[in-house]
């Protein structure tokens, strides 16, 4: 393999991932700092596998979108989620949508080379600590509300939650103002919660990485 392909909005992220690809042995790492990038350089570069955040600039777990729509172009290029986002919902719907591993930011650069090298070879990842937490989550059929999210009501959920209003969220999910009302009035009722702020202070418990942000 000599072609891996990274899509990530941090400049020090893609120099270090980049570092731990070439102890690897992998000779050419083609970079994107936004998800449409990288999908433009998915298509003219073809790469091997192709390691993505899920949360980029717009904090609106868009990699979730980008990777079910690779997924329709290509069943087989292995994909690494690198992300901030530990949620055993989260994990369970990036594999869901087509992710063939998933690893934590804070996770050992030792293993995270150890998670790209299994991914490479098509064989799936998940730390033994997300292995089990979204293994316990199935089997006690959890009660977090985001286990009953679509992919569009999460990243709405998760731009909520870095205080957003409508307009803005309209502009970086690229649907109409009148879709995000609704979505976020579906959400108030998924969650049981009437106001904006309730939605925002429940958006913000489920989404440690999204507070994180806003505290920034």
């Amino acid at each position: 393999m000599t072609r891996v392909l990274v899509i990530d909005d941090h400049p020090i992220v893609l120099q270090g991932t980049q570092q731990l690809l070439e102890d690897v042995g992998v000779k050419h790492v083609h970079q994107a700092q936004s998800l449409a990038d990288g999908f433009r350089a998915y298509r003219t570069q073809k790469p091997d596998a192709i390691i993505v955040d899920l949360a980029m600039h717009s904090g609106s777990l868009g990699g979730l979108s980008f990777i079910r729509r690779l997924r329709l172009h290509d069943q087989n290029t292995p994909i690494l989620v690198f992300t901030m986002h530990s949620d055993p919902v989260i994990v369970s719907r990036a594999l869901e949508v087509g992710a063939t591993g998933y690893v934590l930011k804070d996770t050992p650069p030792e293993e995270v080379q150890t998670a790209f090298q299994r991914v490479r070879e098509n064989r799936p990842y998940l730390s033994h600590d997300l292995a089990s937490e979204v293994a316990f989550m199935e089997a006690r059929g959890t009660t977090n509300p985001l286990r009953r999210m679509t992919v569009r009501e999460l990243q709405t959920l998760a731009l909520v939650a870095e205080g957003k209003p409508y307009g803005v969220i309209a502009e970086h999910l690229h649907v109409s103002y009148k879709t995000v009302a609704n979505t976020c009035t579906q959400l108030k009722a998924k969650l049981g919660v009437r106001t904006l702020p309730e939605l925002m202070r429940i958006a913000i418990q489920h989404l440690p990485a999204a507070n994180g942000k806003m505290q920034r």
